[in-house]
C-alpha cells in the first residue's frame, strides 16, 4: 500500500500547476468565462427574492470554477491522481472499468443538474432558455473532454472556420448564457425573471 507522500509525488510526477492554455484561444475562453460569470452575477443580484436567483448563483460559481480549471488543467491533476492510486492499489489493469464508472457517473450529474434547473426555474423557464441551453452546452463540452481524456479525442481535435472545434464547442455554452444574462439586464429590475 502507498503511503500518502508517494501518491503525492506520483502526481507530481505527472501534473504541475502551470497554464494548462497560454495561447490566444485560451485566454479568450478564459475572458469568455469571466466575462458571462459577471453577466450571471449581475443578473443573481437583480434576482433578490425571486425565482431563478439560485440559477443564476450555481452559473456563477460553475463558471467561475471553470474559468480557473481553463488555465490551471485541474483535470489532468485528476486524471493523474487516479492513475497513481490505480497504480498504488494494484487495481490499474482494471481502471477501464472505474473510467466506465465515472463517466456514467458524470452523465448522471449532468442530467440531475439540468433536471434541477429547468425545475429551479418553473414558469420563469421561457426568460432563462439561452442560459438553460447554454448550460447544456458547456456540460456537453465537459461531458465530451471526460471522454476525450479516455482516447475519444477525435471529438473535439479538429477545426471549423480556422479555430478549434473545443474552441467553438466551449464558447458557443457561454455565449448563449451571456447573450440571455444580457437580455434579462435589459429589462427593468421589477420584471428581471
Amino acid at each position: 500500500m502507498a503511503t500518502v507522500l508517494e501518491i503525492r509525488t506520483c502526481i507530481a510526477g505527472q501534473w504541475t500547476p502551470q497554464i494548462g492554455d497560454p495561447d490566444v484561444t485560451g485566454w479568450l475562453t478564459v475572458l469568455s468565462y469571466v466575462t458571462t460569470a459577471c453577466l450571471a452575477l449581475a443578473v443573481w443580484r437583480g434576482l433578490k427574492g425571486r425565482r431563478g436567483r439560485a440559477f443564476w448563483g450555481v452559473l456563477v460559481a460553475l463558471l467561475v470554477f471553470l474559468a480557473v480549471n481553463k488555465q490551471l488543467d485541474l483535470q489532468t491533476a485528476m486524471t493523474a491522481a487516479g492513475k497513481c492510486v490505480a497504480r498504488a492499489q494494484g487495481w490499474y489493469d482494471n481502471r477501464r472499468l472505474v473510467q466506465a464508472v465515472f463517466i456514467a457517473a458524470l452523465l448522471a450529474t449532468v442530467f440531475v443538474s439540468l433536471s434541477a434547473a429547468i425545475r429551479a426555474l418553473r414558469g420563469r423557464l421561457s426568460r432563462n432558455l439561452l442560459a438553460v441551453v447554454g448550460l447544456a452546452v458547456l456540460l456537453a463540452f465537459v461531458m465530451v473532454r471526460a471522454v476525450s481524456f479516455h482516447h475519444f479525442d477525435i471529438l473535439i481535435g479538429g477545426t471549423s472556420l480556422g479555430v478549434s472545434n473545443n474552441f467553438l464547442f466551449e464558447n458557443a455554452g457561454l455565449l448563449l448564457i451571456a447573450v440571455n444574462a444580457g437580455l434579462l439586464l435589459r429589462r427593468p429590475a421589477a420584471r428581471l425573471a
